[in-house]
């Protein structure tokens, strides 16, 4: 009997510093019963070391291919993945991230059981060097105060959800609804993602299955990323796309909004002066708590002083990106009105 074939795909560029790790712990996968993986590493013009770690890796394993993408960008790299790919089911994994063993036996073994079109696990982030700011980046970004209910990163019961992280699909669904926006060189998952369940698929979560991913190593970086990047996209995201649109990605513009409103309004009228305080007040009051929570979590005493106004950054920081992709969609400017590419069916 022939084999099913399990295609993983896995986009890089500059990952010098965990690529071998992450195709090695990819190598050790259990497989499931009578299926067979090619492991699809689509370069995108590295600038360090990756490409000779991935030459010396393709010598030790016949699985592995190695793609180019002139483009750069992981939204063409899927793609590029996705016309090469010969399997009936699809594995996106990350290049910054370590997988466990089962991690594709038991994403197979789910996506069978629930008959989902993709289904992924939970994400569980870690440190990326021994600094204190990257301990801060990881508090951050596990806690529900900092990043919302994105239920991977903070914890939720197995079941149907809108987004996962990576993913594990059913080819079929690429055909059925199309490939990656490659307009959107970021939230093209969550893109496409929200297209499955606009078309009636189905997303699986099942938390049992965790994968570890290591974040931005300085509070400087995750700062920059999120202000110049993911959150202009979800406002690109937003105008690509309506049906992607969420209260969660949406409240870090509000709060900014809100904040500018009151300091502007304060000295003028009297019960805005209220509102404006008692927000503030409960805004940090909610951050102090879960700066405990997370300082007991990660036993770091300094957290509870630190981590109030970091997570107030964060959201101040997040929300300007937004208005500032908002600002750029009304004035033309933004790089998805330039860009031609649609989802297209192949």
């Amino acid at each position: 009997m022939d084999k099913t074939a399990i295609s993983i795909i896995i986009p890089c560029r500059n990952e010098e510093n965990f690529i071998e790790n992450c195709i090695q712990s990819v190598q050790e996968f259990l497989i499931p019963d009578n299926t067979e993986i090619e492991i699809l590493i689509i370069e995108g013009k590295s600038i360090d070391n990756t490409r000779n770690i991935l030459e010396t890796l393709i010598k030790k394993d016949s699985r592995i291919m190695l793609i180019e993408n002139p483009n750069i960008f992981q939204s063409f790299a899927l793609n590029i993945g996705l016309k090469k790919a010969r399997g009936e089911f699809i594995m996106r994994l990350d290049a910054h991230t370590i997988y466990p063993k089962n991690y594709l036996y038991d994403l197979h073994e789910t996506i069978v059981k629930t008959n989902s079109d993709n289904c992924g696990g939970q994400l569980i982030t870690k440190p990326n060097g021994n600094t204190y700011g990257s301990a801060i980046v990881q508090a951050i970004t596990t806690h529900p105060f900092g990043v919302g209910n994105s239920g991977f990163r903070t914890g939720l019961k197995q079941g149907e959800v809108d987004t996962v992280p990576f993913g594990y699909f059913k080819k079929g669904i690429f055909n059925k609804i199309g490939i990656f926006d490659e307009r959107l060189t970021r939230a093209q998952d969550y893109e496409f993602n929200s297209r499955i369940i606009k078309n009636g698929g189905k997303i699986w979560l099942n938390p049992t299955i965790v994968a570890t991913y290591y974040n931005q190593n300085t509070l400087y970086k995750f700062y920059k990323k999120q202000m110049l990047i993911e959150a202009p996209y979800n406002a690109y995201m937003w105008y690509l796309a309506p049906y992607t649109f969420t209260y969660r990605h949406a409240i870090t513009g509000v709060f900014v909004i809100g904040l500018i409103g009151g300091f502007l309004l304060y000295p003028f009228i009297l019960f805005t002066r209220y509102i404006f305080f008692s927000v503030l007040v409960l805004y940090f009051v909610l951050a102090t708590i879960s700066a405990f929570q997370q300082a007991i979590r990660y036993n770091n005493p300094l957290h509870i002083f630190v981590l109030p106004i970091c997570f107030f950054l964060y959201h101040i920081l997040h929300g300007l990106g937004l208005l500032g992709g908002l600002l750029r969609l009304v004035t033309g400017t933004s790089p998805v009105q330039s860009h031609s590419n649609k989802p297209k069916l192949y």
